[in-house]
């Protein structure tokens, strides 16, 4: 006999809140929490169980009886099956409650900190078109839509430019319009894919590793300037240098054009030659004056404006009076470091990644900015008694470490040098209150503020300054 389903189905469930990733939440008849991916809290829903755990059910949701005042009719076309956006559906003034609620449970319920009152989370003024950068992918067999799929027809058109599907390495959904880079992002997209297909140039094949044409990726800054850059699998010159010629005809207003040929099995570019085909190799992104240089690799906030304002609220936090010894750990490019430095007697810099670091030094050298210096180097092994030996005592720590938080000996230096000031900007306030569980003997939270840097998503920023008890 086979295994017997244990999917459960649950009938008249009122939708009561929103969760970590983009999963809202209901009660089943048996106190368990399900998560659902395909509802908003207030849906009054029939639930289909997909799995089930110990402490929770995952479902969707398969009939609305009633739909919460909280939904709004999302504008993409695109939304539900291209999972960029999971938010879409929910107003932004509740996106913006619930990403609040989560840094707040984070921070007490697994941190357990005392809170000081918490600042209203700031929302960003434009909640679509706000991305520098999107990556899409090609496919020459692309993901096909239920409809499709029962026509039961043969599909000719199987060329795709776009996004993997949530979850399958190998499967893209064509994009025809996406609602989070502004102009001309959209026509670069579909006009390449356009001119690709005529002129007969191969869309790649994921499984069997073969075709031409492999990603786009498309990057704009706030002072107007334009990032194209085309990966080739397989090197066909007459065919690469048409598209190119293509391009730059027909957007004259591209800054820089470049293209990359990578026939290894992944397509990250960090390890391969990126070729400046027209322009230069850079652009410029611009903030109170200082100007930062943006090549194929670097790495940037990708929303601009809002980079901006979480920027302004580290440097508030940091509280600086032009004599303190900055140690900003995780510095990437330096960005907050050169922005804070006006305000500091010194700022000292470490990152692992030596490219990040030389974009760091240049833009420093660019801006003259004298103050700064930047290291290089895994922050656990860099960031030693020896370091601090050499470099100064910190009186202010700023620190912005990936989704995963401070590694736990990094966490233990802070311990034993206890600056005055801690300034800890997360993308993740699940780590972010890990990290201050570990802080909470020797500091407390005097100021906390939650920066929405991607709305329509259940991504959030948080900054929190510490000061020693």
């Amino acid at each position: 006999m086979g295994r017997k389903n244990r999917n459960k189905e649950f009938t008249n469930l009122e939708v009561i809140d929103a969760g970590a990733k983009g999963k809202s939440i209901a009660k089943a008849p048996d106190g368990k929490v399900i998560f659902i991916g395909n509802a908003v809290p207030g849906d009054l829903v029939d639930v289909q169980t997909t799995r089930k755990k110990q402490a929770y059910y995952e479902g969707t949701a398969t009939k609305f009886h009633s739909y919460s005042d909280k939904r709004v009719e999302p504008p993409c076309i695109h939304f539900s099956v291209c999972g960029g956006c999971k938010w879409q559906f929910m107003g932004y003034e509740h996106q913006l409650h619930y990403k609040q609620k989560e840094v707040i449970n984070n921070l007490q319920r697994l941190g357990k900190v005392e809170l000081p009152e918490v600042t209203p989370i700031l929302g960003s003024k434009e909640i679509y078109f706000y991305r520098n950068k999107m990556e899409f992918s090609f496919s020459d067999s692309r993901w096909l839509t239920q409809e499709e799929i029962q026509s039961g027809k043969d599909i000719e058109d199987r060329n795709a430019l776009g996004f993997h599907i949530p979850g399958m390495w190998d499967k893209i959904l064509d994009i025809k319009e996406c609602h989070l880079q502004q102009a001309p992002s959209n026509g670069i997209r579909n006009k390449v894919k356009a001119f690709a297909i005529e002129n007969d140039i191969p869309f790649f094949n994921t499984r069997e590793q073969k075709g031409m044409l492999r990603t786009l990726m498309i990057r704009t800054s706030s002072t107007g300037e334009i990032m194209v850059l085309i990966q080739f699998y397989e090197d066909d010159k007459e065919k690469r240098e048409l598209l190119l010629d293509y391009v730059a005809e027909e957007f004259p207003e591209i800054t820089s054009l470049q293209y990359v040929i990578n026939s290894k099995g992944n397509d990250t570019i960090y390890d391969q030659e990126v070729i400046c085909y027209k322009g230069r190799d850079h652009i410029f992104e611009e903030m109170e004056g200082l100007k930062f240089k943006i090549n194929a690799k670097s790495f940037y906030q990708t929303n601009s404006a809002q980079a901006y304002e979480l920027y302004k609220i580290t440097r508030d936090f940091a509280g600086l009076t032009g004599n303190e010894l900055v140690y900003d750990l995780y510095t990437g490019t330096g960005t907050i470091a050169q922005f804070v430095a006006a305000k500091a007697k010194k700022v000292i810099g470490v990152e692992a990644v030596p490219e990040a670091i030389e974009d760091a030094r240049e833009n420093a050298r660019n801006n003259g900015i004298e103050n700064t210096e930047f290291y290089v180097g895994d922050m656990k092994k860099v960031f030693t008694n020896d370091f601090i030996v050499m470099h100064g005592h910190p009186d202010v720590i700023i620190t912005d470490p990936p989704r995963d938080g401070m590694h736990k000996d990094v966490v233990a230096q802070i311990i034993g040098i206890l600056p005055q000031r801690i300034v800890y900007v997360s993308c993740n306030s699940a780590t972010q209150a890990r990290d201050l569980a570990l802080l909470d003997e020797h500091y407390k939270v005097t100021r906390t503020q939650a920066v929405d840097m991607f709305p329509q998503t259940f991504h959030v920023e948080n900054v929190v300054c510490l000061e020693r008890r």
